[in-house]
């Protein structure tokens, strides 16, 4: 597994295990079963785990995971172990949100994930209009300077605002956003701040949602309502990215190359990721370990200059997603925006 450095003595593997997949809405979870699976993920080199306070149960079976791992592979192995999770307060608080609010949900996911210094923690913030957010980042490198916080990042903030984060002092470490084959925004202009100012993107969606798979090569376009939120949400995106007929030609393509270097279509959807300027790794969500294969092939295959030509091909007739990143689903009253859900920490509200 390829690994890299995003801050001075900070390394992480270049595909990070998602955790929302574990959380509630997907179905039962078995904890033991759970862990197990991390520990397979460790053992293969995929060492650092993402997730988030509003992701229910799942820093505590990180928690959990952390405790095993640690007594069955010893210390030295635990010390590659990283885990990243958010701070999302509800956008019911954020009119009134406080040091004391942030310190608390910060100390809740610290006893969960069963660490007195939380690696990396990526903030988030519903609203623009609502003020706050550049104070309550400024709280975050308070608690960072008090030894409770690692590594300071961000979750889904546009350009103007990761800008006006980092030049009020904030150390920046990473962002993580949407970005994929079908969702470009951040070449827009993220991608050069963060080349500007030293920051790494980490991509979710790069297989929206499984949509970016064999499943659905030759499949009809399908009617709402879908199965799943996540479905539900990159199908706006497919739409938006110029219909699904472009959509089975970018499949056809993929499949095309995945053929040639005996891989699969989800495989070629997030390697190429890592090829793109700025993107230190992709995440990849997980129930289990089932496909645990395919996810360590996503660093190990060297696309060609000819395969990301063909790639390139077909987006270019694709249409530009609007806006910067994330503005579409910021618009709570949109087709993007009206799907989410904005009020599910369960921290402490104080």
């Amino acid at each position: 597994m390829q690994r890299i450095t995003i801050a001075p003595d900070y390394e992480i593997s270049r595909v990070i295990r998602g955790g929302w997949q574990l959380a509630g809405g997907h179905g039962a979870i078995d904890g033991d079963s759970a862990v197990e699976d991390m520990i397979a993920f460790a053992d293969a080199g995929i060492t650092t785990f993402d997730c988030a306070d509003i992701y229910t149960g799942v820093e505590e079976l990180i928690g959990r995971f952390r405790v095993t791992y640690g007594n069955l592979r010893g210390q030295e192995a635990l010390s590659r172990i990283r885990v990243h999770t958010k701070f999302v307060p509800d956008l019911a608080v954020l009119p009134r949100i406080s040091k004391a609010y942030v310190e608390g949900v910060i100390d809740t996911s610290r006893k969960r994930l069963n660490l007195d210094c939380l690696d990396l923690v990526q903030f988030h913030w519903w609203a623009y209009d609502i003020q706050g957010w550049l104070q309550t980042a400024g709280w975050l490198k308070e608690l960072h300077e008090a030894g409770k916080i690692g590594q300071i990042s961000g979750t889904n903030f546009d350009t103007e605002h990761v800008q006006a984060i980092i030049g009020s002092g904030v150390p920046f470490t990473s962002l993580q956003l949407q970005y994929s084959l079908l969702d470009r925004r951040p070449e827009k202009r993220m991608v050069a701040l963060s080349q500007e100012k030293s920051f790494a993107l980490l991509c979710y969606g790069t297989v929206a949602g499984g949509f970016l798979g064999d499943r659905w090569l030759g499949q009809s376009e399908p009617e709402h309502p879908l199965e799943n939120r996540s479905l539900t949400k990159y199908k706006l995106i497919i739409d938006d990215f110029g219909g699904w007929d472009l959509f089975q030609a970018l499949l056809s393509t993929l499949r095309r190359i995945a053929d040639r270097h005996g891989t699969d279509i989800a495989t070629i959807a997030s390697t190429a990721m890592l090829t793109k300027p700025g993107v230190a790794a992709v995440i990849v969500g997980a129930r289990n370990r089932d496909h645990l294969r395919s996810n360590l092939a996503i660093a190990d295959t060297a696309l060609s200059q000819g395969d990301m030509a063909e790639i390139d091909a077909i987006l270019a007739q694709s249409k530009p997603l609007d806006g910067d990143v994330y503005a579409l689903e910021r618009d709570r009253e949109g087709r993007h925006g009206s799907i989410m859900k904005y009020n599910l920490n369960k921290g402490e509200q104080k």
